[in-house]
This record gives structure tokens, sequence and C-alpha cells, in this order.
């Protein structure tokens, strides 16, 4: 057990565990050479005997807690030698001698008069070998009146401890509540008399000797086997050294007899792994040993939980810490729940790491499976554009120019959730706080310039619509350089949909503000806490939320990736609590009522013009912009909202050129930002127009500058305010020819984003490189220098070896060289996914689109290569196109398969040249990001030895539907729906293709209701 001392045999080294009474010691070896605990034993001093502690329903004896306390204070944790002297066999007790440093134990306690001398056992040789001067000592004791010799009168009864029932065996009327109200929170001073697990002690709380069982707050450690153990009572006095066993059995107190008591009902037949190395742990730092507990609350069963602190040189050490951080117990929320939110997040933190190192009895963990992955390397600045809720937010992305499809990106903050802000479509109402929080952030944040962290993102599954898994298109479509390729319905992350649900991720990151808000208590203490933490500078946006009581931190499972700010997420979600703020107040929530005028009948809207008109300019805020020039403005004063529109100033429509740059610029200009607007009228669909300005500039003046919208006065300027100004502003724009104007011949009329009418449209000559199905494609203008030149520079190229992985890590939207599977020919390219993780092998997918060719593949990591700017320069050279005035079915609807073979075979197949006709430019599929976005032109295709246009033959094989006439449609469109209806009818009578069970014609393309059409309108 023990290891030999340097100098004579039988002499070993120990560390003293307990101090179970004034005469015995238990030991412990220093060292262990097999696993678990080391091996101990319990020794009694030789020839001496203490006065006993009070046994069940009993007194202690005279100076029994005096003698015991002298014995615990000189030896509890320390290293001592000792020697077996003798050993009665039948009781299996051993005596010996205890050295400590270079002084006799026993003889200190009989010099100091806490114990006296019995000079023979029953057997010879049951003596200590120091026996005469033990008796010397004891002598010595009684004549100086010391200890238990003491000669002052009352001092024998003053030694005996009053002690409460709960402390001789009797807890029935212990009451766990009134201890716990009288002492919350405030340390209260023990000595611990057992040790029933890592996580479950036995205490005397001081000075009233209450003997209590206290489980430790926040943990749980390896339940210990309950083991029955033997209870021997005894009247005799002389129990040390003589051969009965009732005499030679240490008496137990009160706190052993209960503990044995306990044991001997419901025993468990095993430890659990790591039990016992637990109970070790913690008897060796607080068994025996005064402590400092507070008390956190108590249990169903009335059990007492608290903290348990214990000295280690000059500082105090959490037990639960230091038995979680060695992985020798785990982390119990509902018993966390009741410590201060910093103690409880620390042991979190400790539970985790101890879990991710697999320490001890997290030897074997297997974490759970999580939905979310970490993002890195994807932090950006920018400005905020939307505050869609409390805890989602719009960033336009500085490194990408504004305009451009992925220049907003929606932010979802880290680790926090607000209320719901509701759906009024969907007749969803906000939840409470839920308007204050995106209220409290539009304030702070709109237009403001911030630092993004990007952190991770998860997937959530969501119900669509059905659609067809894995659609294909048809069996030729070309691909670069005249090879095949195949098109599949894509998700919004790139997944497949399949049924009717689709899996899509979100992204969470962390955002700062970077100039602090002046005036702000909260935002003071945040930017101090960012400094202090080593965030970067500025106000974390998610702390600040949190710390108003607008939003609760989420409590994420183990592994789960989460902020990397959550430490203080937690402390400010505290600090809400504490101070009561918003969510965690007792008031009621505060209560809106906004009435929503765009979902009202007109009349309504009409009756509501007398009270907008009685103030000229009315505080407003935009809340969307729904096109260039109308916009849903919320009238905080008036608590409504309305339709809004610009009186006398007009953008493109829909799906018109510059509609969506012009809507574009009002979402960066005004969106949710403070305004005034001054209303006129109402017109006959229930929008108000007017005129609106924001910091004292009329808005109207912005897109009149910037040749985005059109002046309309034929009904009269003189009153629109400002008018002047946006006369000039139009002027402007027309002498610079921006935009709309682009065409603008002095004296001649243009409509909105399209050329002057009976000017000479623009015909391309062009080859079909890729087919899309649903009558889109893409071509390649015959001709182009700009083709030439791009094929020359990438057949001079040499690439030979694959990029180092970590040196090249190409992003989402980058140009890049990708080499296409079909004929390792190299081709320009943009990422359209790539992986969320850092590049880890070569054979990483990346999935891209041929800017040059139209169609888009599945490319490995070592297929890439970076472009030289010179080469990325040049725009894409495939151009997205649609047969005009024609509506072909999709691939995943009836026809759709045959509309798309039909066209493949009479355009890629027939290696013909075409003629386009362009009839009209659609610029609402943004800018380019991939396969089907951009710019698409509506065009009238023929072949070039050819008098029949492809559209005209689609619609008389019965494969396409001649699309409705509108009444403000051009001359030339009216005329070439006139011409294809004619070969429409010839299909529908000769029953051919989608007509060959009669008139297919649907109610799909008929007007939308005017509410219907309202609630659709725009974006958010």
């Amino acid at each position: 057990m023990a290891t030999p001392a340097a100098a004579g045999g039988g002499w070993y080294r120990a560390r003293v565990k307990a101090v179970p009474s004034g005469d015995s010691l238990v030991i412990t070896a220093l060292s262990n050479p097999n696993p678990g605990p080391p091996r101990e034993k319990t020794l009694t001093l030789s020839s001496i005997i203490t006065p006993r502690l009070a046994r069940r329903g009993g007194l202690d004896e005279p100076f029994a807690w005096d003698s015991r306390e002298f014995l615990r204070k000189l030896c509890i944790g320390k290293e001592v030698t000792f020697r077996v002297d003798y050993a009665v066999p039948n009781i299996g007790r051993e005596f010996g001698t205890v050295i400590l440093g270079d002084k006799n134990v026993a003889m200190l306690v009989v010099s100091e008069g806490w114990a006296k001398v019995k000079e023979q056992g029953s057997q010879k040789g049951e003596a200590s070998p120091f026996l005469a001067e033990l008796l010397r000592l004891e002598e010595q004791a009684k004549q100086q009146g010391l200890g238990r010799w003491s000669k002052v009168p009352g001092a024998a009864e003053a030694s005996i401890r009053n002690l409460p029932p709960s402390a001789i065996g009797d807890s029935s009327n212990f009451n766990a509540m009134a201890l716990l109200d009288a002492n919350k929170g405030r340390p209260m001073q023990g000595i611990v008399e057992q040790v029933r697990d890592g996580s479950t002690l036995r205490v005397y709380l001081l000075p009233e000797f209450q003997f209590v069982q206290v489980f430790v707050a926040g943990i749980q450690a390896p339940a210990v086997a309950r083991r029955p153990a033997a209870i021997v009572d005894t009247d005799t006095e002389e129990t040390n050294g003589d051969g009965s066993a009732a005499e030679a059995v240490a008496p137990l107190n009160s706190a052993q007899r209960l503990a044995a008591s306990t044991a001997s009902a419901g025993q468990q037949s095993t430890d659990e792994p790591f039990a016992l190395d637990a109970k070790y742990f913690t008897e060796m730092r607080v068994l025996n040993r005064e402590v400092r507990i507070v008390l956190e609350g108590v249990d169903k069963f009335k059990n007492l939980i608290g903290s348990v602190f214990y000295p280690d040189g000059e500082t105090a050490k959490d037990l639960a810490m230091e038995l979680v951080e060695n992985g020798l117990a785990k982390y119990i929320e509902w018993s966390a729940n009741m410590m201060e939110e910093d103690a409880k997040r620390r042991l979190k933190a400790a539970d985790l790491q101890a879990k991710k190192t697999r320490l001890r009895m997290w030897t074997n963990y297997v974490p759970p499976q999580s939905n979310s992955k970490a993002i890195h390397d994807q932090n950006f600045t920018g400005k905020v554009v939307e505050v869609v809720s409390g805890d989602c937010i719009i960033v336009a992305d500085d490194s990408i120019p504004y305009g451009n499809a992925l220049a907003e990106r929606r932010v979802n903050l880290s680790s926090i959730r607000c209320p719901k802000i509701g759906n009024p479509r969907k007749d969803e109402k906000p939840a409470a706080y839920a308007r204050e929080a995106r209220e409290f952030l539009r304030t702070r944040l709109i237009g403001r310039q911030v630092n993004v962290q990007m952190e991770y993102s998860r997937k959530v599954v969501v119900e669509v619509a059905p659609v067809a898994a894995g659609a294909k298109g048809p069996a030729g479509t070309k691909g670069p350089a005249g090879t095949k390729g195949q098109a599949a319905a894509k998700g919004p992350a790139g997944e497949e949909s399949v049924g009717a649900t689709e899996t899509r991720i979100i992204d969470f990151g962390s955002i700062f503000l970077l100039s602090p808000i002046k005036g702000e208590g909260d935002d003071a203490s945040a930017v101090a806490q960012s400094n202090a933490a080593g965030q970067p500078a500025g106000v974390n946006v998610a702390e600040l939320v949190v710390s108003r009581g607008l939003g609760n931190v989420i409590n994420h499972r183990d592994f789960e990736e989460r902020s990397n700010y959550y430490d203080a997420l937690l402390a400010a979600e505290a600090r809400a609590k504490a101070g009561k703020k918003g969510c965690y107040s007792s008031k009621e929530p505060p209560v809106m009522h906004i009435q929503d005028l765009t979902m009202a009948p007109v009349k309504k809207a009409r009756d509501f013009l007398p009270f907008l008109q009685r103030s000229r300019r009315i505080p407003a805020v935009v809340e969307y912009v729904l096109s260039g020039h109308r916009f849903k403005v919320l009238i905080p004063k008036e608590t409504c909202s309305i339709a809004f529109s610009f009186s006398g100033v007009r953008c493109p429509g829909r799906n018109e050129r510059y509609s969506n740059e012009a809507l574009l610029l009002m979402r960066q200009k005004i969106l949710q930002r403070d305004v005034e607007i001054e209303v006129e009228t109402v017109d006959r669909t229930g929008t108000f127009l007017g005129s609106l300005w924001e910091s004292r500039t009329n808005v109207a003046v912005i897109l009149l500058e910037a040749g985005l919208a059109k002046l309309q006065t034929s009904f009269g300027s003189e009153r629109i305010p400002d008018s002047h100004l946006l006369e000039q502003a139009e002027k402007s724009a027309k002498s610079q020819k921006l935009k709309i104007w682009e065409n603008y011949v002095e004296g001649e009329e243009v409509s909105n984003g399209a050329a002057v009418e009976g000017k000479q449209k623009e015909v391309l000559k062009v080859v079909v490189t890729e087919i899309l199905g649903g009558g889109k494609f893409y071509v390649q203008q015959v001709g182009d220098q700009k083709v030439a030149s791009v094929q020359q520079q990438l057949a001079s190229l040499n690439l030979q070896e694959a990029p180092v992985i970590g040196a090249f890590n190409p992003k989402k939207g980058e140009i890049v060289l990708a080499q296409f599977s079909a004929d390792n020919s190299w081709n320009r390219a943009m990422i359209v996914n790539a992986p969320r993780e850092k590049v880890e092998s070569v054979n990483d997918k990346f999935e891209v689109f041929y800017i040059d060719y139209g169609n888009q593949e599945l490319v490995p990591y070592n297929k890439l290569r970076p472009i030289d700017p010179s080469l990325s320069s040049t725009p894409p050279l495939a151009q997205l196109c649609s047969l005009a005035y024609i509506k072909i079915p999709a691939l995943e609807d009836e026809y759709g398969p045959e509309a798309a073979e039909f066209l493949n075979e009479h355009t890629y197949n027939s290696s013909n040249e075409f003629r386009a006709l362009v009839e009209e430019r659609d610029s609402s599929g943004g800018k380019l990001k991939g396969q089907g976005t951009g710019t698409l032109l509506h065009v009238t295709l023929v072949a070039v030895d050819a008098e029949i246009s492809i559209n005209t033959l689609m619609v008389q094989e019965g494969l396409a539907r001649v699309e409705r006439r509108k009444r403000w449609g051009s001359r030339d469109r009216q005329a070439a729906l006139e011409n294809l209806e004619k070969f429409q009818e010839e299909a529908k009578t000769a029953r051919i293709g989608m007509w060959q069970y009669g008139d297919i014609q649907s109610d799909d393309e008929d007007p939308l209701p005017s509410a219907v059409r309202k609630a659709a309108g725009g974006r958010r």
C-alpha cells in the first residue's frame, strides 16, 4: 500500500485523508500504480484513548469534540510516516505510531491533555513502543491541567456540544426551506463529515452543528454503490486495545451512524465508471476540512442544493468547477439554474471543454449530431439596409457594387432569439415586444456602417409547393466548346427540391456598430465589454438587444455552434433580468394598434385623406419599397400604414429595363428611414400621392437625376412642391442621356425603359449554346470580337499544376477558370456554390456556371484556377434569351419535355446561325449570379436561311401558346400577337400537341384582384 521509509523497515509514508475521532486517522497511499484511487487504511493511535463523540440520541463525552478538532487540524491533508505496532485480528483493527515531520502524533495529543494512556491491552505486546514516554507526558498534562485534565470548574460541562436533533440521528423535524430562507446566498461555515459520492456531502454547519446533506449545485458525479455498514454500539469506555469486539470498534459519531443507516436500504450493486475516482477527488479536498457553503435552493424532495468552496492556499476553489474541469462530474441544468448566471456560464463552459477533450468520464463520449456548421473567413464590412426583425438584419457588402444581386446579405444574429414580427398576409400578429425590438435596431442601425463576423450556418426544412425532383433538361443541350450538358431543378441553397419540403441554409453572425451611440448607457457598457473581451471595436448589436430585454439567449446543445461572444450575451441577459427590462418586466407589454390601409378597401383610404391633408409635412417611416416610386409608409402619429407614391414621377414598371435599379436605389436611400411626406390626393387604387423628403432632400429629385424616373406633368406641375427642382433634375439626366434617356432624341417622347416607338429594333446574329427549357436558352453572338479575343487568351494558357490548398479559396460569385469535364477545355466560370467549410481536399466540389456558354456543373477543386484580371474583365459572352410573345410549358409540366426537345432539335442540333430580333429587355432577374439569372432578352428567333421564326414553329406544333393581349401594348406587339394567333387557331383546329383534347387555355394569366395585386407587389 505504501512505500517503506528510508530509515528502518516497517515504516511507510502516506497522507491523512480523514480524522474520524481524536485517536484515529484514515491514511491513504501517496501513489497508486493501478487505475482508480490508491489504497487506504484506518489506523488507531497505539495505547491512547480519547473521549467519544455523541452517538444516536446521546451526548458527547466531555472534551470529545475538542480532542477530535486538535487531531484534525494537526494532521488533515498532511504527509505522515507511520508504522503498525500491533493488530487485533478478531475485530480487524490496526494500531500504530504516526510521525508528523519529526513529532510523534500520539505524544502531541497526550501532551495537550486530549487523551489518556492505556498501559497494556488484553494480550501481551498490545502496547505502544513509546508507552513510557506517553505515561510521562500524561502525568505532566494532568499537573498542568491541560485538555481533559482541566481544573477549571465547569470546563468539562462546557466542552459538551449542545447538539440539534439532526446531529444525533433525528432529522424528522429538520426544515430545509427555513434554513434556506434564512441563509440563501450567504456563505455558511461548515466541516464535511462524510462524502457519499463526488457531489454529495454530509456537513456540520457551524456554529449550531446542524447536520445536513448537501448536493453540490450544478453538477452530478457518478454514483457510488451503496454498501451496508456494520453498526456496533458499545457502552464500555475501554475501546482501545483490549480483545473484545464491542470494546475495540471505534464508536460511530452521529454522521457515521446516519450514513450507515441510509446505506443499508436500497443498495446499488455496482459503482458507475469513475465514481470512486470522483469520490476520492472530493474526499482529498473537503473531507474533515472547513468549507464555505452557499445555499442555492432545495429540490422537490427538500434536499439542500449549494455551492461548496474549499481553501487552497490563499484562495478558495469551487468544488463543482474542479470536478467538472477534471472530467469527474457532469453539468446539470436544473440545478445550475439556481446559481448566479456567471457561475452557471463558467460551469457549462468547463463541462463542454471536458467533453471536447474526452476527459475521464467522457472518454467514450460521442457528440450529438448538429444541424449547424461553423463559417470561417467570411467577415465583411457594410451598411445596414434593412432591419427585418430584432434578430435579422440585411447588410450591403462594401466589397460588392451596390445593385449586384449578391450585395445585400441577410444576417441572422447569432445565439439570440427575438419575438416574431408576424406576417400580415397570413394574418399573423406581431408577438409582444417584436415591434419594439425591430424599432430599437432601426433607429440605431439603418444607414450605419457595421462590421459583420459570420459565425455559423444552420440547415432548416421548410414547406414548399411540390416540384419534380431532379428535373432534367433535353438530352442534347450544349456546353462549352459544343459539348453536352443538362439542367436540374435547384433549391435556393443549391440543393435539389423534392416533394413538399426543401432544405434551406440560414447564416448567422455577429454585427458590430462601428461608432457608438451617444447618450446610450447600455451602448457604452457594450463597447467597454467588447474591447475588454478582445472583440472588434464597436457595439455588439446582439448584446445590445439582449441587454434591453428585447430578446433572449438561445440555450445551445453541446457542441452546437454558437456566437463567439456567447458569454457576453449571457451576461447581458442576466443584466436585463436583474433590471426587469423589456420582456422580463412585470408590466404589461406595450400594445400598438396599426391600421393597415394598404389592405383596406379604397373607400377607407379616401375617408382617411382629410386627416393626412390637414397637416402639411407629416413625419413617417418607409416600411417597404415596393417599386422605384411606390412605398409602404408608416405614420406613427396617425397609427396607420399607407401605400404612397410620388406625385407626377414614375419609374420603369415591373419587368421593364432599369426598374430593378430604381428599386435598389430607393432601398439604399430611404428604406426604414425617418422621412416627411406631404399628401396631395389618393388615386383609384387607394394609393396616396404626394412628395417625400429625407433629410430635407426631395427623394424624387434623386431618382430623376439618376435617370431612373420620368416627370409626368400632363395634369400640371404647379401643385407639386419643388416642381422646379424636379424639372431641373430631369433636364440634367436627359442632357447626360442617363439610363432611361440613353436613346433620348430632343423633341421625341420616350417610354420608360423602351426604345422610341417605330425605331429600328436591334438584330443580333447568334448561335445557340445551351437550352434550359421553358422557352429559355443561351446564345453567343457571331462575329463578336470579344468572343475571338477570349478564346485566343484561353488557348494560350498553360495550366499544369493544381492549386495549393489554402492558397486559392474561390468564393461564391467569384470568376475563375474551370476545366469542363466533357473535353477538358479551360473556360471562364462563376462560382455558384462553394463548400461552407475551408477546402480540405482536392476533390471538394464547387458548382460553377460557364459564363460564355450558359451551362452549369460540379467541378472538383483541382480543376479550378485563379483567373487573370485582364481575362475576367470581359463581360460574359453567353446571353440569356426567351422566345417572345409565347408561353412554353416548363420542364415539369405536360408537354414541357417535348417543347424543350423540339427547341433543341431546331436550334442547337441544326448547327444553324440565327437572327435574334430583340423585342424587349427584362432586367428583373437582377445581376448575373448563375444559370437563368441576369438580363433576359425576349427575341424572335429566325434561322438565317429560313422564312418562319422558331416562335411561330413552336405555336404551329402545339408546343406553345400565344400570350394574352394587353391594352397598352405597342403596335408592333399587337401585330406580332395577331400573326401568331392565326397559327395557334390552326393548331387548335387540328388538335396538335397541347390542343389534343381541345382548348386548354387556363385562368393562370387572368389579372389578379386588386387586393391580391397589392399584397403581392414589390419587394421587401
